[in-house]
């Protein structure tokens, strides 16, 4: 994907102001809803059972994140991804620890089993997905597996669901089973803050929201959520500030900061 396509889609998510509907985890939903604004798109975090299906249908997009995950939340995101694949929203999956137990692994396949137009994981959360291993991959939610350790799992998860899958990492990887891009952005102090993972999930949510080309909407949210994330660790002092930076770096994000910093390889 060229880097010039990347500004013009930043710029239709704050035209647009999509609604991005999340059904996430408790730890993130902050942070999560702050990226999305100050990214330019509308967040909305609606959980309950009652009213998930008519919310999806009023949204440009749907995150579903199992970080937290319980009984009525995951029938949620069930009805939710359901509708969603119906009425033609698209959604992406975070499997967050999806292989600390086998109640969050069977969760997480069945999701998967609903057609997300993406899957977002680290190396460890995609490897069990794509059940290369049966072995625990993951201490609780942390990878101990690095993002290349991934592709060739990403590669085969693609094509089992239909899905673009993102291994994201120290290397951010795309891939539709064909296709594969790499995106060399970020900055190590980012694992240094929680749920910065489920957040750049929730900015890919936002571009698929203005681009119907899903593996062109993932390499867009990785590069400008990675970018944003070098511009924050350039002002940090450390974690904290890296949280509030971000934020700005988002906000303050343009398109000749964007094709001056992008680092990506097809």
């Amino acid at each position: 994907m060229e880097v010039e396509r990347i500004g013009p889609l930043l710029a239709a998510v704050r035209e647009k102001t999509p609604l991005v509907h999340n059904i996430t985890n408790f730890v993130v939903m902050n942070n999560t809803a702050n990226a999305l604004l100050a990214l330019g798109a509308s967040p909305a975090m609606v959980h309950a059972l009652d009213e998930v299906e008519d919310f999806v249908a009023l949204s440009q997009a749907l995150v579903v994140n199992i970080g937290t995950l319980y009984s009525e939340q995951i029938a949620a995101c069930k009805l939710a991804a359901s509708r969603a694949q119906a009425a033609g929203v698209p959604w992406i999956l975070d499997p967050v620890g999806v292989g600390a137990t086998p109640y969050r692994r069977a969760a997480a396949s069945a999701l998967a089993r609903l057609r997300p137009n993406v899957i977002r994981g680290n190396g460890s959360e995609i490897l069990t997905l794509a059940q290369q291993t049966q072995a625990r991959q993951g201490r609780g939610v942390d990878s101990l597996q690095g993002s290349d350790a991934a592709v060739e799992a990403a590669r085969t998860l693609a094509k089992k669901t239909g899905a673009v899958i993102a291994v994201t990492g120290a290397v951010d990887y795309v891939t539709d089973g064909k296709q594969l891009a790499e995106i060399h952005n970020g900055h190590p102090l980012m694992v240094r803050v929680t749920g910065l993972g489920c957040s750049a999930t929730a900015i890919i949510g936002a571009f698929l929201a203005v681009e119907s080309n899903a593996f062109a909407a993932t390499v867009a949210g990785l590069t400008v959520f990675g970018v944003a994330g070098e511009l924050a660790a350039e002002w940090a002092a450390g974690p904290g500030s890296l949280q509030v930076a971000l934020l700005d770096a988002l906000y303050a994000l343009d398109e000749a900061t964007l094709v001056a910093r992008a680092k990506i390889r097809a």
